[in-house]
């Protein structure tokens, strides 16, 4: 036991995180809670390091320690330390504002557990634990519109989770065991096998906010803080991907599941971008576009097995992924949650618009940026799975994306004798979310540069 919690040592100070900024809140001094969460976070993040490279099970191979739980760590801890930055930013001040560092941690926690998840019962284990903290971080601002999207996101959540936990029932009975390791017993018992993995698509494409089970989404991210919404865009879907990915691991083939992950990544996508042209309000925009952008990690996930890129292409899609999408959701904290918000910020502040221009085009896919990197691996590894025709359809897709993202990029730099030709009070941007957003520009243009140096890393 003392052997197996020696790997588990950065979920633990992940934990002592969440624990003991809500001790800090307990005694009114937020500004110590986010600074000890802050610092456990950091010591979390280098005490994954040394796990690079190994590839085992503990806990009776109930959890893995492989590349994806391990770089699950490397990119979670530090995109939950930016966005505990943003939380600082938005709601410094506010009541319970501790409580909000303890609960991102704690998700966080769950989110990790997701990704080196090794049995079916640690799925389940890592969907509750990334929920709940969720619902409380949406229902933070007690308004309307924030506890009517705090209910859908639970009552989505409750059914969802309620047929994951029913499907798995099935595997049981196929293979006589919880662990993943097992799943390949259910060649003999192929409608078990079938249940059981729409099942498991349902309860992860929640937390991944895949269509169709995506609808809570928009709701949420628009109710909830937009430091709350720039987290759950980031850190509860990578971990539920990389969860995706465990289980289709040891999942014989016959059952189907490289052809329905394809059909999921092809209705993520679409819906997502088309969806997403229709939107005013750049928080929704966003949703939508975050929902397209899981589309994409299904084409490393139909690879496993098949691709030697696969797992790689998630890697190196989920860093990219973590630092745009975060990145674009702090400046829109900084200017504005409406497309209007954004008219004539390429004349009053420069450094933003250019910053929000290379979010949005790494999103696309545009060279030499992260997004660039993450998507020409992704594509690589589908067509190397002999799903040639869903790269296609990505592609496609990234052409859609271009529309979407330049409703915002053309107000920036499009004269509008409508808007206010005033610059933006200095507030609109304070410091930690500038800081925010620079770290995740620097890591949106070093990942895209320095491709090939992560894939050595990496392999």
């Amino acid at each position: 036991m003392a052997h197996d919690l020696s790997f588990i040592t950065a979920e633990m100070m992940v934990l002592i995180a969440g624990a003991g900024a809500l001790v800090f809140e307990m005694l009114r001094r937020p500004r110590a809670a986010l600074i000890f969460a802050i610092a456990a976070l950091l010591v979390a993040t280098g005490l994954s390091w040394p796990l690079l490279g190994l590839n085992l099970g503990i806990f009776g191979n109930t959890f893995r320690i492989d590349t994806l739980s391990v770089w699950a760590k490397l990119i979670l801890l530090p995109t939950t330390i930016l966005a505990l930055l943003l939380a600082r930013a938005e709601l410094a001040g506010t009541d319970r504002e501790g409580t909000v560092y303890s609960l991102l941690c704690f998700t966080t926690f769950g989110a990790l557990v997701l990704a080196g998840s090794g049995d079916t019962m640690f799925l389940v284990l890592g969907v509750l634990l990334s929920s709940l903290g969720a619902f409380a971080l949406v229902a933070y601002p007690r308004d309307d519109a924030a506890t009517e999207a705090a209910m859908k996101f639970f009552v989505f959540a409750s059914v969802t989770g309620g047929v994951m936990i029913f499907g798995l029932t099935y595997w049981f009975g196929g293979t006589g065991s919880t662990l993943l390791t097992d799943l390949g017993r259910l060649d003999k018992t192929p409608l078990a096998a079938a249940l059981g993995l729409v099942a498991v698509i349902t309860g992860l494409g929640y937390k991944a906010s895949l269509a169709p089970f995506h609808f809570w989404a928009p709701d949420a991210y628009q109710g909830a803080p937009i430091s709350v919404a720039a987290y759950l865009s980031v850190v509860p879907k990578i971990g539920a991907l990389f969860a995706l990915a465990q289980v289709v691991r040891d999942l014989p083939t016959t059952t189907g599941w490289p052809l329905v992950v394809a059909a999921v990544a092809v209705l993520t996508m679409t819906w997502g971008y088309l969806a997403a042209l229709a939107q005013d309000n750049i928080v929704r925009l966003l949703a939508y576009s975050s929902i397209a952008q899981a589309g994409y990690f299904l084409l490393g996930i139909v690879a496993i097995g098949i691709s030697p890129l696969a797992i790689t292409s998630l890697v190196v899609f989920a860093a990219a992924y973590a630092a745009m999408n975060l990145g674009a959701f702090a400046i829109v904290q900084g200017t504005g949650r409406t497309i209007h918000d954004f008219s004539g910020v390429g004349r009053t502040h420069p450094l933003t618009s250019i910053a929000m221009t290379i979010f949005l085009l790494s999103l696309v896919g545009i060279p030499p940026l992260a997004g660039f990197a993450g998507k020409f691996l992704l594509f690589g590894a589908a067509i190397d799975a002999h799903f040639t025709w869903l790269a296609v359809v990505a592609i496609l897709n990234s052409v859609v994306s271009l529309a979407v993202y330049l409703r915002i990029i053309v107000p920036m730099y499009r004269s509008d004798e409508n808007a206010d030709s005033t610059p933006a009070p200095a507030d609109r941007n304070p410091f930690m979310v500038r800081i925010v957003w620079l770290v995740a520009l620097f890591v949106t243009i070093g990942l895209g540069l320095s491709a090939q140096l992560i894939l050595n890393t990496i392999g």
